[in-house]
């Protein structure tokens, strides 16, 4: 049986960009602010799912950073004694200004979505937003130790393949972790992302040309990715390939959505509904066994490669 210690907590549907794979350019429809959890809620959540093993987190969106007294939760579930790491993803628009504020709240590291280090190009694959502000935010990451900061690159062929040296130069120079992710069929990426795959092993070897990289398993890490040192820099790089090397048989996370499904697999449409448990006030001992019958139904594997068909959910509304 996988060992399940990590969940991914989407805070909010809501968010300040709108990037081409990930939600249409008019947004989607939004929660209303009742039908989403509750600090107190996720608080008591987490506090009944310690005893089943969890111990890191991650906060996600939309974009977290964009709700409303964000560092208090953070706080709330710092407070937990047993868990271990809370992290979160963000586009990295607000960073630069919430940083400290997040660092002192006790977050442990950060994550920053960004496909293109070209102004013009961020410009299109977001929407609108400014990748001044996401570099900036990156920077000031750095400079206070919410390290390591990680960069989430997804690769799309004919698009930025172009950059991925570009974005091997920046970990080069700066202490980060550039990440490459395989493009996958979720959501808006669905009709074309099989076209525009570009796989994990092609990319390697492309670095491969220019860097030289060392395995490591020093980079603290919840996820997949395999990690490499750059010879000579100071950052490093990771590869993340959904689709060509599936990593389902080592997943250890469940997913929580703002309105309160948990979710056992990305792809997977499948949820389950534990915040009706919790407002109907089920003792944290149905809430824990409510989860752990959840995580003996986690699926096996996934079928990504056939695309993600009629599911309901955007990516903004699961959280990644």
């Amino acid at each position: 049986m996988r060992t399940i210690d990590y969940i991914r907590i989407s805070v909010t549907d809501r968010c300040n960009l709108r990037c081409v794979y990930c939600m249409p350019e008019n947004g989607v429809d939004l929660l209303k602010h009742q039908d989403m959890m509750s600090f107190e809620e996720i608080y008591n959540l987490i506090l009944a799912l310690v005893p089943a093993g969890i111990k890191k987190i991650r906060l996600t969106g939309g974009e977290p950073l964009v709700r409303n007294g964000i560092e208090k939760l953070i706080k709330m579930l710092r407070s937990i004694p047993e868990i271990e790491d809370i992290t979160l993803t963000t586009n990295g628009i607000l960073l630069e200004e919430m940083a400290e504020g997040l660092k002192a709240a006790g977050l442990s590291r950060i994550n920053v979505s960004l496909d293109s280090l070209d102004e013009i190009r961020f410009k299109q694959i977001t929407r609108w937003g400014s990748l001044e502000k996401v570099l900036k935010g990156i920077d000031k990451a750095i400079d206070i130790g919410l390290k390591p900061v990680k960069i989430n690159v997804v690769a799309i062929k004919g698009f930025n393949d172009d950059e991925f040296i570009n974005f091997v130069e920046y970990a080069y120079k700066k202490e980060v972790q550039v990440r490459f992710i395989e493009l996958m069929p979720i959501g808006e990426s669905d009709d074309e992302a099989i076209l525009k795959h570009y796989p994990i092993a092609d990319i390697k070897e492309l670095i491969e040309t220019k860097f030289q990289l060392e395995e490591t398993s020093d980079i603290k890490t919840n996820g997949p990715a395999e990690n490499y040192r750059i010879i000579g820099g100071k950052g490093s790089v990771g590869f993340i390939g959904a689709l060509s090397h599936k990593f389902c048989s080592t997943c250890n996370r469940l997913r929580l959505t703002a309105d309160g499904r948990i979710r056992p697999c990305l792809y997977i449409d499948k949820e389950y509904d534990v915040l009706k448990l919790i407002r109907d006030e089920a003792s944290p001992d149905e809430l824990r066994a409510f989860v752990e019958e959840i995580i003996l139904g986690k699926p096996e594997g996934h079928n990504m490669e056939d695309g993600w068909g009629n599911q309901r959910r955007k990516m903004s509304q699961i959280g990644g």
